[in-house]
């Protein structure tokens, strides 16, 4: 929670332009639990960084949604330039498993849509659709088990 909350404030006070606090708290975060979490970020005050955020990297050009949760050693990477177009958008109720990575390359954005699962290790490359579970290296989408038996595969 307190990683969150630092975090959710640095991005509020960059915003109104105090960026030196901006700074002093995107650092309070590194130094304290080993992650980078930058203040050019759009979050939503109730995302969960779960473990302490511990390890967790995030590129600037990310807009993270509502009641979203991250476990550790998550990384949420692009090689675009800072304030380009180019975004990863992680939508509302999105869960983004241990030690996976979310990879955009230059000239692209990726869109994890709502409800999305993102397993444990899994590098994804490309957007994921809303509800869909993506897992492996590249990630792929699978079929819930329990979905496909509700009829609601495909959806």
């Amino acid at each position: 929670m307190i990683p969150t909350l630092i975090w959710w404030s640095s991005c509020r006070l960059y915003r109104r332009g105090l960026r030196p606090l901006a700074w002093v708290l995107k650092g309070v975060n590194f130094v304290c639990f080993h992650a980078v979490l930058p203040f050019q970020c759009e979050v939503e005050r109730d995302i969960e960084l779960m473990h302490q955020a511990l390890g967790i990297v995030v590129h600037p050009n990310v807009t993270i949604g509502h009641g979203v949760r991250i476990y550790n050693h998550v990384t949420i990477g692009s090689d675009a330039v800072i304030g380009s177009e180019h975004r990863i958008t992680i939508e509302d109720g999105v869960t983004v498993g241990t030690g996976a990575k979310i990879i955009a390359k230059r000239e692209q954005s990726i869109r994890i849509g709502a409800g999305a699962r993102i397993g444990a290790n899994a590098v994804v490359l490309t957007d994921v659709p809303r509800g869909a579970t993506a897992v492996g290296v590249p990630a792929r989408i699978i079929v819930d088990a329990q979905r496909q038996l509700n009829g609601d595969a495909g959806r």
